[in-house]
């Protein structure tokens, strides 16, 4: 069978990596992860003061290109070769990593519903919905233990870039998701998407890109 491929999509600190682990987890050596955090283009022939001023939270900031290869070469069996980038200097590292496709590719970014060619190589299109101050705060957590940025600097990127390119470019990708997960999203959800990822895998594990029939998870209020 072939590999299936599923993106989870959500804001900046919306949890992705966090349910793309936790489904990882539970799928054990079935599953793969991918980040699309590893294709922002690399900016290393830039001065570092221009490097401070690209918007990062625009799509043009990732390799598409690049995106759409490894994505369907992971749909073929194919070893795919990932960079890896450094978001303390915006520039990729000389070494990438090889990631060989498992039954399930899980992977996760804020734009991976935008790109209709690329948004149809997906079994499954999850996305989650999570209020901005919760994700301003993960994003402090984050970026000033992991990225080493200052509280005020996390904070007036999350206003002056980060939630209006949300509202423009990620935001409205829920319109393309099969699955839509809002508020605190728990076990309960977690078991139903493994439910839904072991159905795909015996309905379209041969047609990954086929179209799906079953309704969409959706947290009770």
């Amino acid at each position: 069978m072939r590999p299936i491929l599923v993106a989870i999509v959500g804001g900046s600190g919306s949890g992705k990596t966090h349910l793309a682990k936790q489904l990882q987890t539970a799928l054990g050596r079935s599953a793969g992860c991918l980040s699309l955090d590893d294709f922002y283009r690399d900016r290393s022939h830039l001065a570092p003061s221009r490097r401070a001023r690209i918007n990062f939270d625009h799509p043009a900031a990732i390799e598409w290109p690049l995106v759409e290869r490894s994505l369907r070469s992971c749909l073929a069996g194919k070893v795919v070769h990932v960079p890896h980038y450094d978001f303390a200097t915006h520039s990729r590292t000389p070494t990438a990593s090889s990631f060989k496709p498992k039954p399930v590719v899980l992977v996760d970014g804020l734009w991976l519903f935008r790109r209709p060619a690329l948004r149809r190589l997906f079994a499954l299109r999850i996305f989650i919905d999570c209020p901005a101050n919760t994700r301003l705060n993960r994003r402090l957590a984050r970026d000033q233990r992991s990225r080493g940025r200052s509280a005020a600097s996390v904070r007036q990127q999350f206003r002056s870039t980060v939630e209006p390119m949300h509202a423009r470019y990620v935001a409205p990708q829920a319109r393309s998701a099969d699955v839509h997960l809002r508020g605190n999203w728990g076990t309960r959800e977690v078991a139903a998407l493994l439910r839904r990822i072991s159905q795909l895998r015996l309905t379209t594990g041969l047609n990954p890109v086929a179209p799906l029939a079953l309704k969409p998870i959706r947290r009770r209020s």
